[in-house]
């Protein structure tokens, strides 16, 4: 992967207007809090470990990037293409995942508390072991989701489709 400096990102994104392209770059531990990457194409980037609290990326595609770790919290992810996305260990407290597509992303002990996910599209996500406490989940597609281990505690799960979901005490959901 190419890197890239802070300061080149922002001339990029000065550059690029209302959708750039970072596909495939290394932004891995750079501090990108409440910068507007929205409707960025940012697929198989690496932003491992970045900071992106406050961030826009609505809109942006994120298809199998590595967001491993990454500091996602009070980010806005509405309508987020994450399908294949590695986020396991992100902190996506009160993060706005609705309508996010993440079918096949790996939340592994992600930290989703009070994260709104309604109308998220999760199937066959990996979400064992994640906080998922207060967080809003009406109306999900959690189809074949793996919940095994995850703290539900006060989620809204109405309307949530949980056909073959792995339930966080094992089980499997009808």
């Amino acid at each position: 992967m190419a890197e890239i400096t802070r300061k080149d990102l922002i001339l990029a994104l000065v550059a690029a207007g209302d959708q750039p392209r970072l596909a495939g770059v290394d932004l891995s531990g750079l501090t990108l809090k409440c910068f507007d990457l929205r409707g960025a194409n940012l697929s198989e980037a690496d932003l491992s470990g970045a900071d992106l609290r406050g961030a826009n990326l609505s809109k942006a595609a994120l298809r199998d990037a590595n967001l491993r770790g990454t500091y996602l919290a009070g980010a806005n992810l509405s309508e987020a293409g994450l399908l294949g996305a590695n986020l396991t260990g992100a902190d996506l407290r009160g993060a706005d995942l609705s309508g996010a597509r993440l079918g096949g992303a790996k939340l592994r002990k992600a930290v989703l508390y009070r994260a709104d996910l309604r109308g998220a599209d999760r199937p066959q996500a990996d979400l064992s072991s994640a906080n998922l406490g207060e967080c809003c989940l009406y109306g999900a597609d959690l189809t074949r989701a793996n919940l095994s281990g995850a703290n539900m505690t006060s989620a809204d799960l109405r309307g949530a489709k949980l056909t073959e979901a792995v339930m966080p005490d094992g089980s499997i959901h009808a």
